[in-house]
């Protein structure tokens, strides 16, 4: 479901390693005008002072984490029928390092180890920094510094291992667009902040590059999203803005809406766009829905050849495969998630870098289509059904299906009845579709063979005033159990 415009999303309970990613964003569509703070002042330990000038070179190649979550699943998962095209069109791309956990510690050598390996391989990091105060308004992904002081002083750590090479930083998503739960003190405090870590990154590594947090097409206005970018320095501190983190937006959408941010701000030749293609390719679900919605794809590969001189790069800043909140814990890397938006895009890349370790199995990868075969008629089964998480007019829920008869189940159909108002509005693991209370889920083709005595599960995200479970369901026309 699609929370209400302008809320954040259902909770969950996971912390992401230190470069670890979170990420979701809700689809918010005209937030309160915002605050145009004047007047911000530096610390005395900053110099304010434009930023490194001109755009990322095109044909400058991107950092390739070789110890991201999806290298690792292909590496050790090498005879799993989704590994061949995971490895192929995700793995093989280079995507966003996040540093969204707060150790003040180790900020500093974490960043280094980064920036080294990169250095090394003649490539530039994407390094996405997710530790503002009270970010996501407390949402699926709260968390962050415990104040703005505590907050300059992890940026400082964050700046001192950039080191002199070229680095590209995503500086806190959501954190100009989503400012709902603040007041207008602590919205400027804010502001203030991120014009601060900007500077000191800069001061730190001239030739990193940093980008402020645009929002996305469907949120605010052009001339909005301009006013807050010219509070929180862009003019002075900042390369530009980003967009669509996280997001589904066409990136026609979000090319247009960040130059009309441009145009807002007076084009200053120094400034220019990054825009997040990561699950893209299909566009952006119906009905809003933001959290892991069913039906999406990768976008374009990441590249800083755009073609647009107002356009630095296409990155992949949300790596795909990577929960919002609902489909698993926010940060999590769900193979499933990963092979539907990798199959549902667009094809192989026209000149992929190398995969992760490990030979593709020779076996043919899976297809999205459900058996050709007729599914066998009153499978003995059993049905968990239990509300994952809720929230005013919305909740997500996880479904296992056991299998409890004798013989292997290929291809499967699961029905039942919604005893109240609720719909579905997208699913993962399963095609859903819906008449009036009456839904039917089915399998996608790959997850259809449930063996004697074993089990498949899927989920859903729905809007409804009640959360009340269905009391029968049946699979493949068998009644089931409901345990």
């Amino acid at each position: 479901m699609t929370p209400p415009i302008g809320t954040p999303g259902p909770p969950e309970a996971a912390t992401a390693p230190t470069r670890g990613p979170r990420l979701r964003k809700a689809t918010a569509l005209g937030l309160a005008a915002g605050l145009a703070a004047t007047g911000i002042v530096l610390g005395t330990e900053i110099t304010a002072g434009a930023a490194a000038q001109g755009s990322i070179p095109a044909g400058t190649q991107l950092y390739k984490d070789p110890d991201s979550q999806v290298v690792r699943w292909v590496a050790a998962n090498s005879g799993d029928s989704r590994q061949p095209v995971i490895a192929r069109r995700i793995a093989s791309q280079p995507q966003a390092i996040w540093f969204s956990n707060y150790r003040p510690s180790t900020v500093t050598s974490d960043v280094r180890t980064v920036t080294t390996a990169a250095a090394a391989a003649g490539q530039v990091p994407v390094l996405a920094v997710y530790e503002i105060p009270n970010r996501d308004c407390g949402g699926a992904s709260a968390g962050g510094a415990p104040d703005l002081s505590s907050y300059d002083t992890w940026v400082r750590n964050f700046a001192a291992g950039l080191g002199s090479g070229r680095s590209i930083i995503v500086l806190e998503p959501d954190s100009i667009a989503l400012t709902t739960c603040l007041s207008a003190q602590q919205q400027a405090d804010r502001f203030a902040s991120l014009s601060r870590a900007g500077a000191v990154i800069h001061a730190a590594a001239p030739n990193a590059k940093v980008y402020l947090d645009g929002g996305h097409s469907a949120w605010n206005s052009a001339s909005e999203q301009a006013n807050r970018l010219r509070s929180a320095g862009i003019l002075s501190n900042a390369d530009g803005l980003f967009t669509n983190v996280s997001n589904f937006n066409t990136t026609a959408n979000e090319v247009n809406f960040a130059k009309n941010v441009l145009a807002s701000l007076g084009n200053p030749a120094n400034l220019h766009a990054v825009v997040d293609t990561s699950r893209n390719g299909n566009g952006p679900a119906g009905g809003g829905a933001w959290c892991d919605p069913s039906g999406r794809a990768i976008g374009t590969y990441p590249t800083t050849n755009t073609g647009d001189a107002s356009i630095d790069a296409f990155l992949w800043v949300k790596p795909p495969g990577e929960a919002d909140g609902c489909a698993g814990a926010a940060g999590t890397f769900l193979p499933d998630v990963a092979y539907a938006l990798a199959s549902a895009g667009a094809s192989d890349p026209a000149s992929p870098t190398a995969t992760p370790t490990t030979t593709p199995p020779t076996t043919t990868p899976p297809t999205t289509t459900p058996p050709t075969t007729t599914p066998p008629a009153g499978a003995a089964c059993s049905v968990s059904y239990k509300i994952a998480s809720a929230w005013t007019g919305g909740f997500t829920a996880d479904v296992t299906v056991r299998n409890t008869g004798s013989t292997a189940v290929n291809g499967w159909s699961l029905k039942w009845t919604f005893p109240a108002d609720q719909k579905i509005t997208n699913a993962w693991n399963a095609r859903t579709s819906q008449s009036g209370t009456a839904v039917t889920a089915t399998d996608l083709g790959y997850n259809g063979a449930v063996p004697a005595g074993g089990s498949t599960n899927f989920g859903f995200q729905g809007t409804g005033s009640s959360t009340t479970s269905p009391s029968a369901f049946t699979l493949n026309g068998g009644a089931c159990t409901v345990s």
